[in-house]
Order: C-alpha cells, then structure tokens, then sequence
C-alpha cells in the first residue's frame, strides 16, 4: 500500500441532485444559487451536526464519510426532511431535489480522499435512489434496525454495475413509499390482505407448481370481491421460499393481513392448511384444514373466499354472489396441466413459453370448458409475438385474438379472457376496443393487476397518458413487485415530458432487472432528449453488450401508437445522442 494510506471501515454516502442538468440548462445561475442556499442553510450544518465530513463535491453531488452508520442515515432522513420543507412553494421545475445512496464498508484513505468498494457501491445505490428518497446497502440496514423510526422497504437484490456480488437494497421515501411511482395509500376503508405462497408439503419439489397453481387461484378468488385490496400474485410470491416476519410483510405491501398455508398432495387427494394472520399483533383470526378430492378443488376456494370474507366482515355483492355459483367439479388432469403451463408462462422466457404451449394445450384438450388454458394459450402466442420469440409472427398474434374470443366465449364471468383480449387487440392497433375490454376485465375483478395494466397500455398508445400513468400507478400498487410496471410508467411519463420522474423510473427498473436491454434504449432516448448525451452513449454502450442484436426499428414497427408525437421524442433523444452509431 503507498505510503501515506490506511483503510478503514465507514459510512460512506453520495448524493446528487436530481434533473441537475435540465435546472442548470433552464437557470444556471438561480440553479447554483438555489444549491448554495440549500447547503448553507441545512444541509452542511446537518452533516456537521451527525459527525459527518464532505470528503469531495463533485458539481451537483456530494461524497460524505461518518464514523457512525446511524449518524449517517439520520441525517440524511433529517436533509431529505429539511428540503422538502424548503421546496414547499417552489415551483416543480426549479426545486432542488436529492438523491441518496449509503453504504457501509472498507475505504481507501488518500489524504483528504477516500477510495474502494465501499464507495463505488455507495454511488451505485444513490443512482438507484428515487427523487427525494434514499437507498441503503443490506449492511446499512442492519445496523439501524431498531435504532431508527424511518422504515425502509427491503427491494431485493441488485446487480450493480464493476460490483462482483449482488447487493440487498433498502428503500426509504418521505411519505413512506418505495417507488418513484407515487403509490396512493391502501383504502383504509377496505380490509387489505396478501396470500403468502402455501408450502408445498407433498414431499416433492416437483410439486411446487401445484401449490404455486392453489395459491394463485385463491388470490384469483379474494380479488374479485370488490370489498377487499388484494395483492397481486407477483408481489406476493417475492416471498416464496422464505420465512419473512408477517409484521414486515405489511409493511412492504402496504396491507393488514396475511393469508398463509400449506398443501399436501397425495395423488387427487388434497389436503389444504389455512390460516389468515393479522399483521398488526401477528393475531391469527380464522384457521381451516380441508381434506378433499382434486376434483372439488372449486368448492375448497370458494369456502376460503367465504370464511376470509366472513372474518374479516366483508360482503359480496349480490353480483359477485351470482358470478360464483356451483361450478361444479374439475377434471384433475386438466387442473394439473393448467398448473404447470401457467407456471411455465409466469417464468416468462422463450424456451419455457414452448413448454408452456404444450401443457396449455393438453389442457384444454383433456377440458374443453377450461376457459383459463385458452385466455393463457392466448397470452402466451401474444408474448411470443410482442417479443418475436420463436419465430412468432403476426400469425401469433391472429391465434392469440382467436384463443381469447374462444376463452370469453366459454366463461364471460373469467377476467383473464378480457385482459388476453384487451393485449390481443392493442397490438391489432384497436385501442378503443382494447380499452373497453380492459374495463370489463377490472369490472369483473377490481383488483386485478393486469386488468389495469392493459387499460393503461391501451390509453398510453392512444395518447392519453396521463391517465395510463394513473393506471400503472393502480397496478403497481396491487402489485409493487412488478418491476415491468416501473417501465411502463416510465414510458407514460417521458410521453408527458416528466423527464426526471420518468429517469426514476427507468433507473430502479434497471436496477431491479439489469438485464433488460428496453429500458435502457428509453433511458439513453431520455438522456439524448435532455441533452446528455456522454450518459446515452453510456447507456446505449451497456444495451449492446446484454444483447448486441437490439434492433430499434422494432420498436417504431411494433408499438402501436395513434400519435406519432411519442416517436419524435423517443427516436429524437437518440439522434441528438448519435444513437444508434
């Protein structure tokens, strides 16, 4: 080690300010003023207060070290606190906004500099952070649990760009969100539950799709009861295989209880534990174990939607009471390839789409009434085309209108007909129809995640996307693990010129799925559009290396826009950028 340095451990921070170029850009001067004031008037103070020292600033942000992990995060919470106040009145385009990464780790000291993974990690987790918010590293929030009243949410691992290993992030906003995606708060009028994926207790890991398949359909039944928040199915299977404490399960999703169990499965017999928990006590209110043949499947869901409702003092309406009715008795063997395609489809890759297929259409073969196989073969082709995925072509699309008209056809009651139908038609440019198909798949389950996710696809290509943004915010808030949701809200919003909101956006769904190379060719569009062009050009430098095959004409041929309005700002930011060279 060169003379002169040491290591040691600390709590490094890094903060930037959000849309920094765009205020510079509009008034540098007030821009510069604005900060000056800001730092003077708090945030240097705030830092001197906890114990902390600026190590660097580098234009807009600012690179901290505190000796202490919970001096570091309570003084940021106190910075995030203290300039939302001062922005009150400001004008949106003119505020001065932060973002805020913090990590524990070993540093490098180089005089008054500091250097390592430590700090590389720290910068990774701010560029995460969402406008007014902050990110922490899974050491971070070890340190201050309990120490601290700020709630941070747990969003998983994040493979962060030159980091070897993945690394847990921890979100905190002002108003308790943890998405740039302003999620409205759960309807304190209705009860909000979670259905928690039921163990598989069969004594065969190959039955997890069966289990899997149990718990989806009960979810499927507490959603249409317009009386209760349910949380969609994606959100709450983040969860599968671990033992999350119930209490923090509530706060991450945002809901009160927790339907959790288990299945055994012997053959077509089928033993299901049920128990509904509430997540303020960890109280459990209701407990059932029912013992049945496969074929009385239907019967077992219903008597759970009935004994949760009746728990929780909710009603049906008098239609939600009609839909249901005796639905009579399954046929075991389609139930059991309706599982396993369903499974294979929400893996939601090209190679299982093929399997998928296969195992969808044995199930309606063996169950020609099983309106599900038919709204999911039909999602299946639509996915394959939108993705140009095994050689799908608009044939794909043709066999995917059929096979949603055909699953309507045979249930009018089934949701999952209208949302296949409401996609099919979409990318069939009729938006209208689209739309209204969307609306009768919400009408028939008010919390359906994918119901409002197809309106608002529908609505954003139409050119209504301030309303689209409304719905991918409803969506997303039944289903907050849905990273895509991220991405489709960052697209409404880059239509609408929300440039920093819809950067947000974009940036947390790359951290959450790195891989995707989409987001990135928006992000770099976004980036080229403001003006940035060395980041695009970063940006676009990362898209090519996850899939040097990327072809950008695709998306001009393939999105099916009314207004071509959408396309000047997307193909624009990239020809301003040089993109793609």
């Amino acid at each position: 080690m060169p003379q002169g340095t040491q290591r040691r451990l600390a709590a490094i921070v890094s903060t930037d300010v959000v849309g920094y170029s765009r205020l510079m850009g509009a008034d540098e001067i007030g821009t510069l003023e604005a900060l000056r004031q800001h730092r003077t008037a708090l945030i240097d103070g705030k830092i001197d207060e906890h114990g902390g020292r600026i190590v660097k600033t580098m234009g807009d942000g600012l690179l901290l070290e505190f000796p202490s992990v919970v001096d570091a995060v309570q003084s940021m919470l106190e910075i995030q606190a203290g300039m939302a106040d001062r922005n009150e009145g400001v004008a949106e385009s003119s505020r001065i906004v932060l973002r805020i990464g913090i990590n524990l780790g070993d540093i490098i000291i180089d005089g008054d500099d500091i250097h390592g993974d430590g700090v590389n990690v720290a910068a990774r987790l701010q560029a995460l952070a969402t406008p007014g918010g902050i990110t922490i590293s899974d050491t971070v929030n070890g340190q201050i649990q309990n120490r601290l009243d700020a709630v941070f949410s747990d969003d998983g691992d994040h493979s962060l760009k030159n980091i070897a290993t993945p690394i847990r992030v921890w979100r905190w906003m002002p108003d308790g969100t943890d998405s740039a995606i302003a999620i409205a708060p759960t309807n304190t009028e209705k009860p909000s539950i979670a259905v928690l994926p039921f163990n598989n207790m069969s004594g065969d890991p190959e039955q997890e799709y069966f289990s899997d398949g149990i718990t989806e359909d009960i979810i499927t039944d507490l959603s249409k009861a317009s009386q209760l928040f349910v949380i969609a199915r994606n959100s709450s299977f983040a969860y599968k295989g671990k033992s999350p404490d119930i209490r923090q399960v509530c706060r991450e999703l945002g809901v009160r209880y927790i339907l959790e169990g288990s299945v055994r499965r012997a053959g077509n017999r089928v033993r299901i534990n049920a128990q509904l928990i509430n997540g303020d006590d960890g109280g459990h209110l209701w407990a059932e174990r029912y013992d049945r043949e496969m074929e009385d499947i239907f019967a077992v869901q219903d008597e759970v939607t009935h004994e949760i409702v009746a728990a929780l003092q909710v009603e049906l309406t008098p239609a939600e009471e009609g839909r249901r009715g005796d639905r009579g008795k399954v046929n075991p063997e389609a139930f059991d390839y309706l599982y396993r395609g369903r499974a294979a489809l929400f893996r939601f890759r090209a190679d299982d789409l093929v399997e998928g297929r296969r195992m969808l259409e044995k199930a309606a073969e063996l169950d020609p009434g099983l309106a599900q196989a038919y709204a999911m073969l039909s999602v299946l082709h639509g996915t394959e085309y939108v993705n140009g995925w095994n050689g799908a072509d608009g044939s794909h699309l043709d066999r995917a209108l059929a096979l949603a008209e055909q699953a309507i056809g045979i249930d009018a009651d089934d949701p999952s007909g209208y949302f296949a139908h409401s996609l099919c038609l979409t990318w069939k440019r009729e938006l209208d129809r689209a739309e209204r198909a969307a609306e009768r798949a919400i009408e028939l389950d008010p919390n359906y995640a994918y119901g409002y996710s197809a309106l608002g696809q529908a609505l954003d290509f139409a050119g209504s996307h301030g309303r689209a943004a409304e719905m991918f915010q409803q969506a997303f808030r039944l289903d907050p693990q849905v990273d895509m949701m991220l991405h489709f809200q960052g697209r409404a919003q880059m239509a609408l010129g929300l440039y920093d909101e819809a950067e947000a956006n974009f940036k947390i769904r790359i951290g959450r799925s790195p891989e995707t190379d989409t987001t990135r060719a928006y992000l770099a569009a976004l980036y080229g559009q403001t003006g940035r062009g060395e980041e695009a050009r970063r940006i676009w430098r990362e898209l090519m290396e996850i899939n040097p095959e990327f072809d950008v004409e695709r998306t001009r041929a393939t999105l099916p826009y009314r207004d071509a309005a959408f396309f000047d700002r997307f193909f624009g930011g990239l020809a301003k950028a040089g993109l793609p060279d």
